[in-house]
């Protein structure tokens, strides 16, 4: 099992409309196709900064997942361009961590 988090940039003064529409749009989607969204933050330090975690079991499900949800015509045609508009795309960053054997998110 494994996490990914993914910082974005959103861009200049956008951020509260990102959020917004993460969370009645993006997550809701995501989730609707199995996608296991674990958390979702704002950087303190970042007026522009978002953070958010997704939770894989393996490769596996992760590959069928990421092809369920960026293959829809629903995020082609509706999702993905907003998603462009919103956020500076090569600023993204993503990390693929392991919790450690104590770690409550195990």
């Amino acid at each position: 099992m494994y996490y990914e988090i993914r910082r974005y940039q959103s861009r200049p003064g956008r951020r509260e409309e990102w959020v917004r529409f993460m969370e009645d749009v993006g997550i809701p989607f995501q989730d609707s196709l199995g996608m296991g969204v674990t958390a979702s933050f704002v950087d303190t330090q970042d007026e522009d900064g978002y953070v958010w975690m997704r939770r894989f079991e393996d490769e596996v499900q992760s590959e069928g997942l990421y092809a369920a949800v960026y293959q829809h015509d629903r995020w082609k045609n509706e999702i993905g361009p907003v998603v462009h508009d919103l956020l500076i795309p090569e600023k993204t960053v993503v990390t693929r961590v392991v919790p450690t054997p104590a770690s409550p998110l195990r």
